[in-house]
């Protein structure tokens, strides 16, 4: 799935040192391969978001909704355990929590909860802070209940994004081992920062597979950030002829995608 860091670099230094168009080192390419993959994981829902509104097609490897819903779905976690979670607020800081190697979230699927022991997960909406809150709160039919839990998104100085959950979660009651607040999370995580890593012999620098942190993206993606890593080296290195060339291959096969 994950594509080769040292063999997008390789054929990165290739390009650039054709005609001597000049050398790029490793901490530019990776600050250029982390700008990259970033570039090309966003653009895959605006695609999303595009590609819906288009006729698709009954062929599934050829349909063009399917084949970006499989490249997000490498990143889809599902009903991670929330663990850190206030007895007095009912906040989530997701930061915290997700994922067993603190993954960061991109964007949330659900987030479902419970409140005693053997009840089933009930999935939370999310509200905005302000009027709609207000409004659930005022409304004796949209008041949000155990089995209808709400939501909303808060930012909290030094801690990030929380969510603060109504009815308030608890971990646990010493005086009623039946509470049991559990509240799970599905979503979407960002792409893990690739890394060329490498060691120093002879004054070169050496790739180190050891240490090395591939792209996360879908083996398909290779050749487009070999490209847009070009576009950035050129202006880094001063090329103006190198951004062009990376420009024009990855316009050329983005046209050649969304036709």
């Amino acid at each position: 799935m994950a594509v080769s860091i040292d063999k997008v670099y390789q054929t990165v230094l290739a390009l650039a040192n054709k005609e001597q168009r000049g050398y790029i080192t490793p901490q530019e390419f990776n600050l250029f391969a982390d700008h990259a993959q970033i570039e090309i994981f966003e653009q895959y829902f605006y695609d999303l978001d595009q590609f819906q509104r288009l006729p698709g097609n009954d062929v599934s490897y050829s349909d063009r909704v399917t084949n970006v819903e499989n490249k997000i779905s490498y990143f889809k976690r599902y009903d991670q355990n929330m663990s850190s979670v206030t007895s007095i607020n009912g906040d989530v800081f997701i930061e915290d929590n997700p994922g067993q190697g603190g993954e960061d979230v991109y964007k949330l699927i659900t987030v479902r909860l419970r409140h005693k022991a053997g009840q089933p997960l009930y999935v939370a909406e999310e509200v905005q802070v302000g009027s709609e809150q207000f409004l659930y709160e005022s409304s004796p039919l949209a008041k949000h209940t155990k089995k209808r839990p709400v939501y909303w998104k808060r930012t909290d100085t030094g801690k990030g994004i929380s969510l603060r959950i109504y009815p308030r979660p608890q971990i646990s009651d010493p005086y009623d081992s039946s509470v049991d607040g559990t509240v799970v999370i599905s979503y979407i995580k960002k792409p893990k920062k690739p890394n060329w890593a490498y060691v120093v012999i002879n004054e070169k620098p050496l790739y180190n597979s050891t240490s090395a942190v591939d792209f996360e993206l879908h083996a398909s993606e290779e050749s487009e950030l070999v490209y847009r890593i070009l576009a950035l080296a050129g202006v880094a290195i001063e090329k103006p002829q190198l951004t062009q060339i990376g420009a024009q291959l990855t316009g050329a096969q983005i046209q050649q995608e969304k036709q």
